[in-house]
């Protein structure tokens, strides 16, 4: 295997040449420079070293003795950098960003975001992420029903729902009638297993069961209103879509909540508003 085709790999080279600036690994038919303020300690000729190989400024073969935070093929949530005309740049541990093309964004992502990416080599021969990981997430999860889990967003469908990666690497969707609340990519939420599918996707939602959410719900509904003068400007007769977009929640479960605030005395419904007694 040339030295080209570990590109994005951890490999052992040895030490064939010493020069002023660092020195050449690889064989008499190939070599790869590590500069010189990465070379281990009173290494000399014929030692082996541990590298990373990636590309440096100039798209020049260099190696390295960093640690990466990603590898070909792996996924892992890394730290937006910056951003410019091609795409955005992530920081993953080496002295030059990788670069992360708009065309391979599932959503715009500005610095600071977090994203969760795949490492792969572009038509040019370089390194670059991918927000596109769907195919790459493990379908093998240890959670089973009802098992509480935490994970990042990496895209959003309308037909569909919002994906997420399970401790950042196994496949799970929030399906879209379980999509309340303001979620988006990069977002990381806190969810419920609502099932184990056969081929080990999970399905979660954000929200509790229905008995235990109906408290909480009753609770942010009553400060709302207290955060508008004491009322709604709706009742539980409003569309489902003015009560998910004012309130985050479906349609049920703002009655549900309604009707116990209601038999708690705490509230009074109007022809066309609710307020609080």
């Amino acid at each position: 295997m040339t030295l080209a085709e570990n590109l994005g790999k951890k490999v052992r080279l040895m030490i064939v040449k010493k020069v002023d600036f660092g020195v050449y690994l690889g064989n008499s038919q190939e070599k790869v420079l590590l500069p010189g303020k990465e070379v281990p300690a009173g290494a000399e000729a014929g030692d082996p070293v541990e590298v990373f190989l990636y590309k440096d400024s100039s798209d020049r073969l260099i190696a390295t003795t960093g640690e990466p935070k990603i590898g070909l093929g792996e996924v892992k949530a890394l730290r937006v950098a910056d951003t410019g005309k091609i795409g955005a740049f992530l920081d993953w541990g080496l002295p030059k960003d990788l670069l992360l093309p708009f065309k391979e964004q599932t959503a715009k992502v500005k610095k600071g975001d977090e994203a969760l990416v795949s490492l792969y080599i572009d038509k040019s021969g370089r390194l670059c992420a991918t927000m596109k990981v769907y195919e790459m997430l493990r379908q093998d999860p240890p959670y089973q029903k009802d098992d509480q889990v935490e994970g990042i967003i990496y895209d959003t469908s309308d037909n569909f729902g919002v994906f997420v990666a399970v401790d950042d690497c196994y496949s799970a969707l929030i399906p879209k009638r379980e999509a309340f609340g303001d979620l988006k990519v990069g977002d990381r939420v806190h969810a419920r297993v609502v099932r184990v599918r056969e081929d080990g996707k999970m399905d979660l939602a954000v929200r509790e069961k229905a008995f235990l959410q109906m408290d909480a719900d009753a609770q942010m509904i009553i400060k709302r209103m207290q955060e508008n003068g004491g009322r709604l400007p709706f009742t539980d007769k409003a569309e489902p879509e003015r009560i998910k977009k004012e309130l985050g929640l479906s349609k049920n479960a703002f009655k549900r909540a309604v009707g116990r605030l209601l038999k708690e005395g705490k509230i009074e419904i109007c022809e066309k508003f609710i307020e609080i007694r």
